[in-house]
């Protein structure tokens, strides 16, 4: 038998069809194996995002958690010497001095305890802000996770081969098969 649209023997055009056929079989495994290797990398990467998040999430509610205790003992703190002040005062005056005397040491009472509750709502206010820059830094690195993965997976399917691609390389094999075994007759 001649496969006479090639020119080819009926030895030479079986040799030239199973060379084109096994290529395209192996163009297509080959793109399987890539598509399957892309859902898997996608799959993995939904759960290390769900891992990611979970890790976020506990994160932050740590920072949050240690941010309502600074306030809590802020509170406590801000209380503590308001009622130092006051027993300042209240000592002062149960002294019975009088004079400008008493007008001085009453308004140092007031003045010592303000100074305490104001350096006490500073801290608290650069603590706060430590928090949200904390909170800034974990959104960041879980975004950061989050756009490597994206990355991965984007690579991962970007590896498979278009079916178009499969057909090219398969006619570019049959045509150097071709010219091999039309050279060699």
């Amino acid at each position: 038998m001649c496969v006479p649209v090639l020119g080819l023997t009926a030895t030479q055009g079986g040799l030239f069809l199973g060379s084109l056929g096994l290529g395209l079989a192996s163009g297509i495994s080959q793109r399987n194996a890539a598509r399957a290797a892309a859902d898997q990398q996608y799959q993995s990467s939904l759960i290390a995002n769900r891992s990611a998040e979970q890790s976020f999430s506990a994160q932050q509610e740590a920072l949050a958690d240690n941010l309502k205790e600074t306030r809590a003992s802020s509170a406590q703190e801000n209380l503590a010497k308001t009622i130092e002040g006051l027993q300042a005062k209240g000592r002062t005056i149960a002294s019975e001095q009088a004079g400008l005397t008493v007008g001085y040491l009453l308004r140092d009472a007031e003045r010592q305890s303000a100074n305490a509750r104001e350096s006490i709502n500073q801290a608290l206010e650069s603590a706060t802000k430590q928090y949200r820059r904390n909170v800034d830094g974990l959104v960041a690195q879980r975004d950061n996770r989050r756009n490597e993965l994206q990355s991965n997976i984007n690579q991962a399917y970007n590896q498979i081969p278009s079916l178009g691609s499969v057909l090219l390389n398969v006619a570019t094999s049959g045509l150097n098969s071709y010219t091999s075994i039309a050279n060699l007759a």
